[in-house]
């Protein structure tokens, strides 16, 4: 609390954080994820109409979650704040948690922050995935139709409609990056169209990221075209930020939160895990 009040003191902006101890507590089954419930959390740390004028500084540390969720609770915030809101990722905001970054006019980033793929992912596998298998099936028998029997074995446990439903997965995602990006970050320059498809390419494409884990740098993500600011510009804010970062990271090691949704007015929204049984 004491480290929130100093982000606000120091940037003059309501702070909110959104935090899971996924890297603390990855062994629990628990979801660390983004979830329909976080829109409470939300609710309850925003402040009031005239306490909004401010602005936003979200403070971010997530591996993501569903895509629903993410965008629901992208839409609230833009929608209270009216785009007035930067991101800072002091580590890692993976996948939606990347997807709520570039919903913001800024994204504020470190050395050691990274961003990640949006490509979606279904059981476990990228979307963009079962698609290209596909195709390359389909190409492979054209030219060699005795190799029908080996790509059936595998094309065959494919439930009808999968396929629509993993291209369907990848609009959306894609929908809500250029969307995000053109309401907020990119509003009004000239070359948007350009930065979205460079943008797109870089976090949505996964021949491209290759894996969805991949750790994007801020450097690359400049390059892309989203607008990134360096932390180390602000020596004070940085500490202020890094120690708050320090900090949460150990209370989740030491206590049994496991996602943690405050702001710098003593509001919290957290959740627990589930006691153990001894």
């Amino acid at each position: 609390n004491e480290y929130l009040q100093g982000v606000a003191a120091q940037t003059n902006r309501n702070i909110l954080i959104y935090y899971s101890g996924w890297l603390q507590k990855g062994n629990l089954q628990t979801d660390f994820g983004i979830t329909d419930d976080d829109k409470n959390g939300f609710m309850a740390c925003c402040p009031k109409k005239g306490e909004r004028a401010k602005g936003l500084d979200l403070i971010l540390h997530t591996p993501g979650g569903d895509v629903a969720a993410t965008e629901s609770i992208i839409d609230y915030l833009h929608d209270l704040y009216k785009g007035d809101i930067r991101a800072f990722i002091p580590q890692l905001a993976m996948s939606g948690g990347t997807l709520i970054a570039t919903s913001c006019k800024v994204i504020v980033m470190g050395r050691q922050s990274s961003i990640g793929p949006v490509d979606p992912q279904i059981n476990g596998v990228a979307a963009q995935s079962y698609i290209s298998e596909f195709n390359k099936a389909c190409e492979q028998v054209k030219r060699d139709p005795s190799s029908f029997p080996a790509w059936q074995l595998i094309i065959g446990k494919l439930s009808p409609g999968f396929l629509i439903t993993c291209q369907n997965a990848i609009d959306w995602s894609n929908e809500i990056l250029s969307t995000s990006l053109e309401r907020c970050m990119l509003k009004g320059k000239r070359d948007k169209k350009e930065k979205i498809k460079k943008i797109l390419t870089l976090l949505g494409d996964q021949t491209v990221s290759k894996a969805h884990n991949r750790h994007i740098s801020r450097e690359q993500a400049k390059s892309a075209g989203l607008v990134i600011e360096d932390l180390e510009n602000d020596n004070k804010l940085q500490d202020l930020i890094l120690s708050l970062h320090h900090l949460l990271g150990i209370t989740f090691e030491q206590t049994s939160a496991v996602k943690i949704i405050a702001n710098d007015r003593g509001a919290a929204y957290i959740r627990q895990a589930n006691p153990l049984k001894g």
